[in-house]
């Protein structure tokens, strides 16, 4: 079966489930948008699938609706290429934006080419959540067309794979829950391992000696950063000398500089770190951090917590509970409570504790990586996803 993957962000365990069905027989293409800024997988890394970005010598225009929208139109344009030249049996896709599957969409119905749409979130539900608050209350005219467009694009898909149990009841209300599985993410537990606190990379930055807290991943619409540097605030208050550090890109890093000057508060910003460094990224930290707003709800599953757990260490997450991410973080013995400024103060009495206690700390990172372990299980998700495909397929 000639297979192609199309995950537009390029994250790590997208790329991996390309490795895994290629490592069971099938001719596999990786393709990704190259113009999107964010943390990367192992892209490259596996000898048998072959890797195809699009986008490529561009930076995606976050913030410029109309130049992101002019942007993501040829994106679609640029994929459908790809489709066409490459000619697979089947193509799965995931986190791409509306714009650009309406364009795909049309391609593949047009060309009868069998697709699963990978839902990693429900965008018009996103989009009009950010509405009147981030974005003006004109942006809900936009968000309510780009929902119709994303349920008209889901409905022509031959089948669904979704995250949560929380996506279903939209698939119902579309018409489409009876092509819908769920299949939770999971995170690449053979690349992202637990590495000692004093590592090559915290040495190089010169993150050793004070207690580490840190976040690495996007910080967008969905994220509030002021909260990561109120959270250290917080935890210096209680006479614990926290370091922050904050591995991400885009217009956040201004807003954290600024925020951590006014509070007076150490930290180190630095970019998308090489993904082979990733685990000593994680594992320079004493605890990790995870931030996510209310209006996120149940359908943004942030796939840094899946990392995190990885890693090794307690983690704590400023998100609603009713996420799977918060589950997945309780399960683990972290901390989890609302993304707002009320928090902060039972969240660093939790983190105070568990840093000065080192016997919990252990325990806690090494419950982590047992929740990973059971839950991340690449054998079955990949025989999942082989069977959905080769059902579509005939």
């Amino acid at each position: 079966m000639r297979v192609l993957v199309h995950d537009y962000s390029g994250h790590p365990f997208q790329v991996e489930l390309s490795g895994e069905l290629a490592r069971r027989g099938h001719d596999v293409t990786h393709s990704w948008c190259d113009a999107h800024v964010s943390g990367k997988g192992n892209l490259g890394g596996y000898p048998d699938v072959h890797f195809e970005a699009i986008g490529q010598g561009e930076v995606v225009e976050k913030l410029s609706f109309g130049r992101r929208l002019v942007q993501e139109l040829r994106y679609g344009v640029q994929l459908s290429r790809q489709i066409r030249r490459i000619r697979p049996d089947v193509v799965l896709f995931g986190n791409v934006p509306v714009p650009m599957m309406a364009i795909v969409t049309c391609y593949l119905v047009l060309s009868r080419t069998p697709w699963v749409s990978w839902q990693q979130d429900v965008q018009g539900i996103a989009m009009r959540s950010f509405a009147g608050t981030k974005l003006g209350k004109g942006f809900l005219v936009f968000a309510t067309v780009a929902g119709w467009i994303e349920r008209w694009c889901n409905r022509r898909a031959d089948a669904i794979v979704v995250i949560s149990d929380a996506f279903v009841d939209v698939h119902r209300k579309w018409g489409t829950a009876g092509k819908t599985t769920v299949i939770p993410n999971w995170a690449p537990l053979g690349e992202l391992v637990p590495t000692a606190r004093d590592n090559d990379w915290a040495r190089e930055h010169d993150l050793v000696d004070a207690p580490n807290i840190v976040y690495s991943g996007t910080l967008g619409l969905k994220h509030n950063p002021r909260l990561l540097v109120q959270l250290t605030r917080a935890i210096r208050d209680r006479g614990t000398p926290a370091h922050l550090t904050v591995v991400t890109e885009g217009p956040a890093v201004e807003e954290l500089a600024d925020e951590a000057r006014t509070l007076d508060v150490p930290i180190t910003l630095l970019p998308f770190q090489p993904y082979e460094r990733l685990s000593e990224v994680l594992g320079s930290g004493d605890i990790l951090v995870v931030v996510l707003d209310k209006a996120a709800g149940a359908f943004s599953v942030p796939s840094k917590t899946l990392s995190y757990l990885c890693a090794a260490r307690p983690v704590v997450g400023l998100m609603p509970d009713e996420n799977l991410a918060a589950q997945l973080i309780d399960a683990a013995g972290g901390w989890v409570g609302s993304p707002d400024l009320g928090s902060i103060p039972a969240a660093a009495d939790w983190i105070v504790d568990v840093l000065a206690d080192e016997e919990e700390w252990e325990k806690l990172g090494q419950r982590s990586r047992e929740l990973a372990e059971r839950e991340f299980e690449l054998t079955l998700c990949g025989a999942k996803f082989e069977e959905i495909l080769l059902r579509v397929t005939g």
